[in-house]
């Protein structure tokens, strides 16, 4: 209800049964009985009767499930003689089947399993500001470098980056001959105006300020999956490089080399991210401002968060 309330017609939904059969050996003959009893105009009613007695079949023995799932249709007024048929026939276990087969090449699948345009949601939670920043993104994704980034940066130079945002400037010295594929990376989307008007949605005092998520979100952690910004990034950990103070910055991400444009800069020394993320830089100037960001995360009745402007970089 809550998307059909908030995206109207851009959105239509489509129920797919998704059988874990290795894990749910009556995940197929319940599928049959919701579809058998969704041919006498009573599927959801056999749905959720499923749901809410799961206890009472999910232990049967084979044998008698059968009779089972023929008492719930008789509870729900249905021709028990019919249902009890198209179960004997295997009437719908194909196109159940065949659904199964189908959504398996997009990914591995969990209860239950999203699907926005043939993406799997992953499994970041079900707020209703994360699934919004998912479709959004999915749906009208931000500009794609398929090909990666352009070279714009040369290893053996000093580069700085101005964070500009609505409480002031943050001066980052960005480390490009210790992390020169990320700082590259974190140059050129901030040459496309990529980070221009994002948010630091989620910041938590003493711990970290969070920001590049083209949703504002965090929808985008699992980088791999979504559509932005059309590539990744290697780890690039240096031995010289860790989090033993404040103000440094690095790249966030969901798993082991996938890098893409989120990074965070921290408030107070974190050596359990040592070893983890790749840090590009560090704050030199403007560390007030960073922590004057107004502390919020995603979710309901959180404050709003502080935006970037632009990011300017300067070649020394």
């Amino acid at each position: 209800m809550y998307l059909e309330d908030t995206h109207g017609e851009e959105i239509r939904f489509a129920y797919r049964h998704l059988p874990l059969v290795s894990i749910h050996d009556k995940a197929v003959i319940t599928a049959e009985a919701a579809e058998a009893a969704g041919a006498q105009g009573m599927f959801w009613e056999m749905h959720d009767l499923l749901y809410e007695r799961q206890q009472e079949w999910n232990r049967l023995p084979e044998e008698e499930v059968g009779d089972k799932l023929v008492g719930y249709a008789a509870e729900l007024g249905l021709d028990t003689d019919r249902f009890a048929q198209e179960l004997e026939d295997g009437v719908y276990r194909d196109k159940i089947l065949a659904d199964y087969e189908e959504y398996q090449k997009y990914g591995p699948m969990a209860t239950p399993t999203y699907v926005v345009n043939n993406i799997f949601y992953p499994q970041i939670g079900l707020h209703p500001v994360v699934i919004d920043g998912f479709i959004n993104l999915v749906v009208d994704p931000p500009e794609q470098f398929a090909d990666g980034p352009d070279q714009v940066i040369d290893p053996e130079k000093e580069y700085t980056a101005t964070v500009r945002t609505e409480k002031g400037d943050i001066v980052v010295e960005l480390f490009a001959d210790q992390a020169p594929a990320n700082v590259n990376s974190f140059t050129f989307l901030a040459q496309q105006g990529w980070y221009d008007g994002l948010a630091f949605f989620f910041v938590q005092p003493g711990a970290v300020a969070l920001t590049g998520d083209p949703t504002n979100s965090g929808a985008a952690l699992a980088g791999a999956a979504l559509p932005y910004p059309g590539y990744t990034c290697g780890d690039e950990v240096s031995p010289d490089l860790t989090f033993d103070q404040a103000g440094m910055v690095a790249m966030l991400t969901g798993a082991p080399d996938q890098n893409s444009s989120q990074f965070f800069i921290t408030y107070a020394p974190q050596p359990n991210f040592t070893g983890t993320y790749t840090i590009i830089g560090r704050v030199i100037e403007g560390m007030d401002v960073a922590e004057s960001l107004t502390p919020t995360q995603p979710g309901a009745d959180q404050p709003a968060p502080d935006n970037i402007e632009t990011i300017l970089i300067e070649e020394r």
